[in-house]
């Protein structure tokens, strides 16, 4: 009578168990000259990206002062931090190709082909109504420091926050709620993308590993955050002209870090 020998099963170590921990602040930087090495490399289609970016952004913001939503302008643009990491999809499409030594085109930055497939498109909507809950939330503490009273305008809000005690705690209020939203929505995204364009898993996945990712690295998440932070007022700042080269520099340096730490 003959035995059939058992083969032990193959562990496999889901991807969350490797995660990284305890990376220096200082890798952050690194990530940012990685990021910048891969903008250069074939710079056309990523000064397209920065420059298409740049022109839906101004058109977005010409329209709310045309429709007269200007009081939304604020929340509007922290939104494009939540929805950011969706839009740099096609930038993180070609880091990996640099990394992979495939050609880089424009095209194939547009027509990104992710591993997880519609799973992309889900974390979008999350994200997009996350940018919705984020908007409508400043609306609702504005009214609830400022009553019904009609949005003053750019011209009027400085004063209206900065010289009365009422705009004092509406300013310490809203930016406590608007940290919670930050620190959620760059949790859940800052790793979610570029992982659902690298592999196949579920959005939900994707968005927990994230979040798991960015907790066991906080002091260089931190850093990252607070790079990326400085870098959009910085566009802002010049009219959003800097988000030609900002928003390309950031997509690249973040694949690098979900590379690092992944």
């Amino acid at each position: 009578m003959t035995s059939t020998a058992k083969t032990a099963p193959e562990t496999i170590i889901p991807y969350a168990a490797r995660r990284r921990r305890n990376l220096p602040a200082s890798a952050a930087f690194g990530w940012l000259a990685a990021g910048w090495r891969d903008l250069w490399n074939h710079p056309g289609p990523s000064l397209a990206y920065g420059i298409a970016v740049f022109a839906v952004s101004l058109a977005i913001v010409w329209g709310l002062f045309a429709f007269r939503l200007d009081y939304i302008l604020f929340p509007a643009l922290a939104g494009f931090m939540v929805v950011g990491p969706l839009i740099a999809i096609g930038l993180y499409q070609k880091s990996r190709a640099i990394e992979q030594g495939e050609p880089v085109s424009l095209r194939n930055m547009l027509l990104v082909n992710a591993r997880s497939g519609g799973q992309v498109l889900f974390t979008g909507a999350i994200l997009c109504l996350l940018m919705l809950l984020w908007m409508r939330a400043a609306v609702i503490v504005y009214a609830l420091f400022f009553g019904l009273r009609p949005f003053p305008g750019l011209d009027h809000i400085a004063q209206m926050l900065f010289v009365t005690p009422t705009g004092w705690a509406m300013l310490l209020v809203g930016s406590a709620v608007g940290g919670l939203f930050a620190a959620f929505s760059f949790a859940i995204s800052t790793f979610s993308v570029p992982m659902l364009l690298d592999q196949k898993v579920d959005a939900f996945t994707a968005m927990g590993t994230s979040i798991s990712l960015v907790w066991n690295n906080k002091p260089v998440m931190l850093t990252w955050g607070l790079i990326v932070l400085a870098l959009f007022l910085l566009s802002v700042a010049t009219g959003l002209v800097g988000l030609i080269i900002a928003f390309p520099l950031l997509g690249h340096a973040t694949w690098h870090s979900y590379r690092a730490i992944g």
